[in-house]
């Protein structure tokens, strides 16, 4: 599977030229899924926030792009959807788009409709995560952005990728963000909504026209600070 974790959406020309760099054609030749579910998960989302990503309509429109098409998947459903019937779907797409909300909801649906367990046979698949659909694939969120707290949760999320995102730099403040990374115990950045991360068989690139920084493990030396072209 190939990467773009992003803070804010596709949000510049950067993001955007990093995304048709891993689809490896135009967006008009592509097709998407949407999914909204993590939305669900958040006090400070719901079904507006779901309908504004799905039709474009939000401020960052990541399903607005100008896809071939642009289909639904709602991960609650899938558990009552036979198997055969879905990943299909899922295999003929080209991208997932992956909505924001609160990411260890968002875990939990995709272990429990199956999809997870499909994530590492989608070779060719470009996953587009916003936020939480980006901090899902990491190991760890962070006990600070856990909003949905069912018995025996935790910040545990997929851990696709080695590192930990602390998003939306500026209005979560940059000075947070050691205090959040210094319990995960495994490396992290902190990103902007002008920045994203593009991962290719685990080599990470970051994209950027804002603010962004990494976030060693305790104890390695910090690079500091990081800013786009």
């Amino acid at each position: 599977m190939k990467i773009l974790l992003t803070s804010g959406g596709v949000t510049n020309p950067s993001i955007e030229r990093a995304l048709v760099d891993l689809l490896g054609k135009p967006v008009a030749e592509c097709t998407a899924l949407a999914i909204p579910t993590a939305a669900y998960g958040h006090p400070m989302c719901g079904p507006e926030s779901a309908w504004r990503f799905v039709t474009g309509a939000s401020s960052a429109p990541m399903c607005g792009l100008g896809w071939r098409s642009v289909g639904l998947l709602e991960l609650t459903a899938l558990p009552s959807v036979p198997r055969e019937r879905w990943v299909p779907w899922v295999e003929q797409a080209d991208v997932l788009l992956v909505d924001g909300g609160d990411a260890t909801y968002l875990a939990h649906w995709m272990r429990e409709s199956g999809l997870a367990d499909l994530l590492p046979e989608l070779s060719d698949t470009v996953w587009v995560g916003l936020s939480a659909g980006s901090m899902v694939l990491t190991p760890r969120i962070g006990e600070p952005f856990v909003t949905w707290r069912p018995e025996g949760w935790s910040d545990e999320t997929l851990g696709l990728v080695d590192f930990s995102i602390y998003p939306h730099v500026g209005m979560n403040p940059m000075e947070g963000a050691d205090r959040w990374a210094a319990p995960l115990g495994v490396p992290a950045y902190a990103l902007d909504d002008q920045t994203a991360l593009q991962v290719v068989d685990g080599e990470v690139t970051v994209v950027s026209e804002g603010v962004w920084r990494h976030l060693p493990v305790v104890g390695v030396d910090d690079p500091g600070p990081g800013a786009g072209p």
